[in-house]
């Protein structure tokens, strides 16, 4: 469908350009690494003028979609994943950058041994602890290896899923089990050899893992989870006030 801008509605020119320019990102219609049509091309098929069309392109390099490479160009810049300081899932950070999350499972099973994960979760040494390891995926590229530890009756609910697709706190919520609050830790360590292979990296390249315990609203442990992300394709933002 022909996207075209409307002179008569509210929403400033360069605003619509710029949601339009958007869309194409997102929708892989301009790959990553590509060229974007040239300033009079776009001016022809928007019917915008040059100042325009640049603070529509300015606001998108502003943004970190576009770049502009000296003597050829502004071409889509491949985006990293980023992290905040806000209480989400993989997938939900991955759907707000316009891409598509996919997880292949590698394992899922009650385990009765792990005493570090069960004393995190606070659950008695006798009770199993649901073991959920997935990679996942960015547009079919994958991003982390996570691996995710929930107490025995949270696990009795998402083992009936399908964990290759599950978005686990989407899961809870619809089960009234809410989560409140996370604590995380962030390390940088390097990928062992059934990482890197699991990855599509080198040995030794460096990983951030995220270590975070989640809990619900009456303050009991939900979730422990160990996610290593490749460090060239994820980055954590935080925002210090003062």
């Amino acid at each position: 469908m022909e996207e075209k801008i409307d002179p008569n509605k509210n929403t400033a020119l360069y605003i619509q350009v710029k949601n339009i320019l958007v869309r194409r990102i997102q929708e892989r219609i301009w790959p990553p690494e590509t060229l974007i049509p040239t300033e009079q091309e776009l001016m022809d098929e928007f019917s915008v003028s040059r100042t325009t069309l640049r603070q529509a392109i300015s606001m998108l390099v502003q943004d970190g979609l576009l770049e502009k490479k000296q003597g050829k160009g502004t071409i889509v810049k491949s985006q990293q994943l980023v992290g905040s300081a806000k209480l989400k899932g993989f997938a939900e950070e991955v759907i707000e950058k316009g891409k598509t999350p996919k997880s292949k499972l590698l394992r899922a099973e009650f385990r009765s041994d792990l005493y570090h994960e069960k004393s995190m979760l606070g659950v008695p040494d006798e009770e199993e602890v649901l073991v959920i390891e997935r990679i996942r995926f960015a547009d079919k590229e994958p991003i982390a290896l996570e691996r995710t530890c929930w107490p025995f009756a949270i696990g009795k609910i998402l083992i009936k899923h399908d964990l290759d697709n599950a978005k686990f706190y989407e899961i809870l919520e619809n089960h009234d089990i809410v989560l409140k609050r996370a604590s995380e830790k962030i390390f940088a360590i390097n990928a062992t050899i059934d990482e890197a292979d699991l990855l599509g990296i080198r040995s030794g390249e460096a990983l951030l893992e995220m270590e975070r315990l989640s809990t619900g609203f009456d303050d009991k442990p939900i979730e422990y989870t160990k996610t290593k992300f490749r460090s060239d394709k994820y980055h954590y933002n935080i925002e210090l006030i003062r």
